[in-house]
């Protein structure tokens, strides 16, 4: 019953934060397709980003991934990003040059 007491305190911070937090299920779209993912919080993107390329036939130098219109890079986790679950990560066309 002591324990049921203490399940906020700090001494158990591992009972309370990983259920939630353990995988997110992520959606990448470049508008034509779209691809789900389910990855934990501290995956890097990289391995997501690779991936969709692979699977869409894409180099990673040749398209850029965007969340809430931030450029991501592959270093990034979806904790530095702070993501949710079932949070969409848009594909375009990376553009080189200008005028």
């Amino acid at each position: 019953m002591a324990d049921n007491a203490e399940n906020g305190s700090p001494a158990q911070p591992g009972f309370d934060a990983p259920p939630p937090t353990e995988h997110l299920n992520i959606k990448v779209t470049d508008n034509n397709n779209e691809v789900f993912f389910k990855i934990k919080r501290t995956t890097k993107l990289e391995k997501l980003m690779t991936a969709f390329c692979e699977r869409q036939g894409k180099t990673l130098a040749s398209v850029r991934f965007l969340f809430e219109g931030q450029r991501v890079q592959p270093t990034d986790t979806p904790d530095t990003l702070e993501m949710a679950d079932g949070d969409t990560l848009e594909v375009h066309q990376e553009q080189v040059g200008g005028c």
